[in-house]
């Protein structure tokens, strides 16, 4: 099992921390669900997945899919802090010729799929689970909001996933309570997430979404789970690490004007 819980917490601070550096420099962008889980990215990309930076297209790799591709931000922090491409591109983030966009682009060293509208890149993800289990690839992760699990496609995805019985898939949903309108229990509610996956036929892990420890123990469950696909509820705060945007739904998507983004990066421990 993963222990080098020291140096994925700097991960995570780091990949906070650039969050709010390239949303400032963006003016645009969405931090709340990008800092949400920071935690989770820095234990697959520092503990769980089997990747290499330098060699970003072997065929064994494990895949990851940011089906809620809005939090771009946090997949190119989380990129960048890993060696795919310099930090320096991420202060380009938006702005017009650049390679970091407002949502990912397969183009994008590290990015495995193109994602944006919400609940397409679960189904993508579990159409390379399926290609992964048939040409001997790695494993698939795929990282869905809550919000997005109102979206039909997703269960149509999970129904899939299922039938095929694609142990090679981990799913998991940044349940941060929050969406661009509101609460999800005013908007639409998902509750309950576990439940409605097991009914499914997933294998359910319902974990603190900031402990790292719980993270990768969960991880370590689904990797050796046989049989059907397995899905981590990790239960999050939204702008996690950042006081005034925690449990805001107002910043979901609002980047930080010069003032905010002093203070964010204060308590991160960083600067502009």
């Amino acid at each position: 099992m993963f222990t080098d819980f020291k140096k994925t917490e700097a991960a995570a601070k780091a990949i906070r921390t650039e969050i709010i550096k390239q949303l400032y420099r963006a003016g645009s962008g969405h931090p709340g669900g990008s800092l949400s889980a920071a935690d989770i990215a820095a234990v697959l990309y520092f503990g769980e997945m089997r990747i290499d930076s330098k060699d970003p297209s072997r065929p064994d790799r494990d895949k990851f899919v940011l089906s809620k591709g809005h939090a771009a931000p946090l997949l190119y922090a989380t990129l960048a802090e890993k060696g795919y491409f310099p930090k320096e591109e991420l202060y380009k983030l938006r702005k017009l010729g650049a390679l970091l966009q407002g949502h990912p682009n397969i183009k994008i060293p590290g990015v495995e799929m193109s994602t944006g509208s919400l609940g397409q890149g679960f189904s993508a993800a579990v159409g390379m689970a399926l290609a992964a289990r048939m040409d001997g690839g790695g494993r698939v992760y795929v990282l869905l909001g809550d919000g997005e699990l109102e979206e039909g496609l997703v269960w149509e995805a999970a129904m899939s996933a299922a039938h095929y019985k694609l142990d090679n898939l981990c799913a998991v949903v940044d349940w941060n309570g929050l969406q661009i309108d509101g609460r999800n229990e005013d908007v639409m509610t998902v509750a309950p997430i576990g439940e409605k996956f097991t009914s499914f036929g997933f294998h359910v892990i319902s974990i603190d979404g900031h402990s790292l420890p719980a993270i990768a123990g969960a991880f370590e469950e689904a990797r050796t789970h046989k049989g059907c696909p397995t899905v981590i509820v990790a239960k999050t705060v939204k702008g996690k690490g950042v006081s005034f945007m925690e449990n805001e739904a107002g910043w979901h998507g609002k980047a930080p004007n010069e003032e905010e983004a002093k203070k964010a990066l204060a308590e991160l421990g960083g600067a502009l």
